[in-house]
């Protein structure tokens, strides 16, 4: 346990920001799986529209530095490909 005040507030605030990234990275995932689920469905016109929700929900945690870009782009990249893979 921390002793000084100002170390005690970092705490604070590390685990109010481990909660915010948490949720943040979650979203993420949330939406990855809307997506492929609209992929095995075969519904093509969805599956593009929560593509697009989801492609934006990912370069949003690279900015918030939840992912790195090369992780996020091979992410967006899989998806994309998936999509246009419906019939």
């Amino acid at each position: 346990m921390p002793n000084h005040q100002s170390a005690k507030k970092a705490m604070r605030h590390s685990e109010k920001r481990i909660k915010i990234n948490r949720a943040r990275k979650s979203k993420i995932h949330t939406f990855i799986k809307k997506v492929e689920t609209a992929i095995t469905d075969g519904n093509k016109d969805v599956a593009h529209d929560l593509f697009i929700k989801a492609q934006s929900e990912i370069m949003r945690g690279v900015t918030k530095g939840i992912l790195s870009l090369n992780t996020a782009s091979r992410r967006i990249s899989k998806l994309s490909k998936q999509v246009k893979a419906i019939a």
